[in-house]
């Protein structure tokens, strides 16, 4: 009895004449022997690939061997100097063709365009890799680059140059600031232009300071730029060094401080050196940078005042302290005043703030004949200690504090004992030059 056939069964069957047949036509052509005979390890679904300038790396799912089967994916490249177009991956279907088509095409760049004024020589002309140097003419200099190569973008590296006419500028220079300055003039002659081709120069321009100029300390750039009657540009700069010479800077004194003109410690900076009030100076006053970065002379000192008691009259003895020190003259009827120790102990414990503020303190205390008047440990004499109650209107029978200016001018009276803080804001307020403000600025309060 015949058993029923099977789906897969049947489509073999059925398939099995159209690959007969298929045999029949690839085997014997002519003398009988086959051309391209078909292997039964290795069956060739697809035609072989082969990619001119270029390779095919193929995975087959069948393995290594089975470069053309069915279900096999290529991926194409190609060799350099060439670019791939097409499809950059192909795979074998059902219908014995590849699923697309590419070849190599070789990469080359554009022409490029003849050079005004100048030439250009390539080394293979427009493929890849080639170089091509440019040339000007006589008269002419090259601006740009000087040589371009084809990339494998297919475009070419750098950009087109230029031949303007030559130009030429100054040497770079250097000058030393002049004395006492921080500048320095500088001359230099216009730069030389030759264009060989007609020999006209349309004009030239400048770009940074005119000759004659006075130029701070620093580098400067000066540029020329010549344009011919072709429209071609040239352009050359060169630069300008000025240098100050500097002396190593100076310290104040103490108890002083320093005057100096121009920046301070240029050449031919001078600095006068000046001290606190109640300071007297000692040594030499002005010294003067050189050109050799040396100060002439050495550094006085501030010394302490020396103030002399031996004199004839309250006015001489005031004269010492004109316009160096304040005067604060504590006056009291006794050494027992409660007014007059607690005015004593307060600005004892105040030394410092009243230093800065440049001020003495004057003590008047007693009745004659044991009357006591003295400044620091400078003892009195009884006519100097009248003559200053007289003049300042100072009572021996009540406490009183006189503050004087440094011209001697009764500037405010206290009949209570003053503390420091509230003698120092008035001081700070109304008492100080324009220079002692100065100085505190830049000091600050040394007392703190």
């Amino acid at each position: 009895p015949c058993m029923p056939l099977h789906g897969p069964v049947i489509r073999i069957l059925l398939l099995f004449p159209l690959l007969l047949r298929s045999v029949g036509r690839s085997t014997e052509l002519g003398s009988g022997k086959l051309i391209n005979p078909p292997s039964p390890a290795v069956p060739q679904w697809c035609a072989t690939l082969s990619v001119y300038r270029g390779e095919a790396t193929c995975y087959s799912p069948r393995g290594s061997a089975y470069r053309s089967s069915l279900g096999t994916r290529c991926e194409l490249s190609c060799a350099r100097g060439y670019r791939l177009v097409g499809r950059s991956a192909v795979q074998c279907l059902p219908s014995r063709h590849w699923s697309g088509m590419a070849y190599c095409r070789q990469i080359r760049c554009p022409v490029l365009p003849g050079l005004l004024r100048g030439s250009y020589a390539c080394s293979a002309g427009v493929q890849m890799d080639s170089r091509c140097d440019y040339t000007c003419l006589p008269g002419y200099q090259l601006e740009g680059d000087r040589s371009r190569t084809c990339m494998e973008d297919g475009r070419w590296s750098g950009s087109e140059p230029v031949c303007p006419p030559r130009i030429r500028c100054p040497d770079s220079r250097e000058r030393i600031a002049e004395p006492g300055k921080l500048t320095a003039t500088v001359y230099w002659d216009p730069p030389r232009v030759k264009d060989s081709a007609d020999g006209i120069i349309k004009r030239v321009t400048l770009r940074g300071p005119e000759p004659g100029s006075e130029l701070p300390e620093g580098e400067h750039v000066v540029r020329y730029t010549a344009h011919d009657q072709a429209y071609n540009r040239a352009s050359c700069k060169f630069r300008i060094r000025v240098q100050v010479r500097r002396c190593p800077v100076l310290k104040p004194p103490q108890h002083g401080y320093l005057s100096c003109t121009s920046a301070g410690n240029n050449y031919g900076a001078t600095c006068e050196y000046l001290c606190d009030g109640g300071y007297e100076r000692q040594g030499t006053p002005l010294r003067v940078c050189q050109s050799s970065q040396q100060w002439t002379g050495s550094q006085p000192l501030c010394a302490p005042m020396q103030i002399n008691t031996e004199v004839n009259s309250a006015a001489s003895l005031l004269d010492q302290f004109y316009e160096k020190r304040r005067l604060l003259v504590v006056s009291a009827p006794d050494p027992a005043n409660r007014y007059y120790k607690m005015q004593i102990a307060m600005l004892q414990q105040a030394t410092c703030g009243l230093d800065l503020r440049h001020v003495t303190i004057v003590e008047l205390v007693g009745q004659p004949p044991h009357e006591v008047g003295r400044i620091r440990e400078h003892q009195l004499s009884a006519g100097i200690i009248e003559e200053l109650r007289q003049f300042l209107h100072l009572t021996r029978s009540h406490f009183n504090v006189v503050l004087l200016d440094k011209s001697g001018t009764d500037r405010e009276r206290y009949i209570l004992p003053v503390s420091p803080d509230e003698l120092f804001d008035f001081i700070d307020t109304y008492l100080l030059s324009q220079q002692e403000t100065a100085q505190r600025a830049q000091s600050g309060d040394a007392c703190e």
